[in-house]
């Protein structure tokens, strides 16, 4: 007898438990052991197919892709935890802020430099709204347009390399994580430059809600303004051309280049004067928590899915996924509106080791190119992130807005900023050939 419609039930189970609010690695893990009784009972499940988990608990454990996970969290977290987020937005600001739009332009340019240097969207995101939103109320501009320009610019965490998002993606897809972080930059750096042209184009027809800054807050010294902002610039743009130059260039693999850049993070603190026993305690510690949730969610979904093929729900899935109208094309447009709609309720992680393993295949199957793919899935991530009522990055930034910034504005502001990114989704999916201009 099949058991092809329990795999069905048990996916479903595994959603309603994680959207309660429980903890998603023992949803997986939870229902699996729910479900594994119930079809030996029923005769639909061999229980010899369980010897296989030891083995796919070890393959995650000795992943050398996974490990660079915690490397580039750890230096994210310690270039945030040293003032990078700080120094970068206050010269950047001095720097563009006698332009109308100036202090806008001056985040997007932040935001894809942080974006680039840590890979960490929620400090991304936090960090801009503590540091820039004060002081674009403060000069007047409008509330949407500040917030959702600090949000959007603080998500491209997700696209730009190196991210924690692409290093997940690449291990899950089974493909190259140097090619993945290749094949995102242009498109990743195309949206930030499109969010620049919108932040322009805001202060060029509505010069109240982007006004320059007042010449008595400008600093009149230009030698010492470019001195400011080399000595900003120049360190955290060396870290990430070493870190990414010796992944495109093929000398570091991303696990090396990202302990590389967690040494580098440690050295540009101690040269800034930020590197002390609580800052590095608390990078630490920041790093084993994520890294430790990272872990358990994997555990938990190789029982889910080992499992769930005992079942032959991967079999389903794949036969499912394969035989929609319009073949490739209709397979993209299901497998873009589950990641969209997902993304307003999951995490990125959840997403990623719950409902990839389950597209993968079918992508195979139907010949798709899976750097193109993976890349077009991190834009997709990176929309529905952005997207009201439940996009994380809104949430990030609502827990550092002041009182008089309601959340209907927020949620407003970043309404354009979500049409630049269905335009930038648009044409990684019409011109794959962004993908792989710089060989990815």
């Amino acid at each position: 007898m099949s058991g092809d419609w329990i795999g069905g039930v048990m996916f479903l189970v595994a959603l309603v438990l994680i959207f309660s609010g429980y903890p998603v690695a023992f949803a997986l893990a939870g229902t699996s052991l729910l479900f594994l009784p119930l079809g030996i009972h029923m005769d639909m499940f061999d229980i010899n197919l369980m010897q296989a988990l030891p083995q796919r608990i070890f393959s995650v454990m000795g992943n050398f892709t996974l490990l660079a996970v915690p490397y580039f969290i750890f230096m994210g977290t310690m270039l945030e935890r040293s003032g990078l987020a700080e120094d970068l937005l206050k010269t950047m600001g001095q720097l563009f802020g006698p332009l109308r739009g100036g202090l806008a332009l001056s985040v997007v340019i932040v935001g894809t430099l942080l974006a680039a240097a840590t890979g960490v969207v929620g400090a991304t995101v936090v960090a801009m709204g503590m540091i820039s939103l004060p002081v674009m109320l403060r000069y007047g501009y409008s509330k949407e347009l500040s917030t959702g320009i600090i949000a959007a610019s603080g998500t491209l965490g997700q696209v730009i390399p190196p991210s924690v998002v692409l290093i997940v993606l690449g291990d899950q897809l089974g493909v190259s994580v140097g090619n993945l972080f290749m094949g995102s930059l242009l498109p990743g750096v195309a949206l930030a430059a499109m969010y620049a042209i919108y932040a322009l184009a805001v202060a060029k027809f509505k010069p109240m809600a982007a006004p320059a800054l007042p010449i008595e807050d400008r600093i009149a010294d230009k030698r010492e303004l470019l001195r400011r902002v080399g000595l900003v610039m120049i360190p955290p743009l060396v870290l990430i051309l070493l870190v990414l130059g010796s992944i495109f260039a093929g000398i570091a693999t991303p696990t090396e280049a990202g302990a590389f850049g967690a040494v580098g993070a440690i050295i540009l603190a101690a040269v800034n004067r930020r590197l002390d026993l609580k800052s590095m305690l608390g990078t630490m510690d920041t790093t084993t928590k994520l890294t430790a949730m990272v872990m358990f969610i994997l555990v938990g979904s190789r029982a889910f899915s080992l499992v769930f093929r005992g079942f032959n729900g991967d079999l389903w899935v794949d036969s499912f996924l394969t035989n929609l109208p319009g073949g490739e094309v209709g397979f993209l447009i299901v497998s873009n509106l589950v990641i969209f709609i997902l993304g307003f309720f999951i995490d990125f992680f959840e997403i990623a080791f719950i409902v990839l393993p389950l597209l993968a295949p079918a992508a195979v199957h139907l010949g798709i190119d899976m750097v193109w793919f993976g890349v077009m899935i991190g834009m997709n991530l990176q929309t529905s992130f952005l997207t009201p009522p439940f996009g994380f990055s809104l949430f990030y930034l609502r827990g550092v807005t002041p009182a008089s910034v309601r959340t209907g504005q927020i949620y407003r502001g970043v309404m354009p900023f979500i049409g630049i990114q269905i335009i930038g989704l648009g044409l990684v999916i019409f011109f794959p050939s962004l993908v792989h201009l710089l060989g990815g």
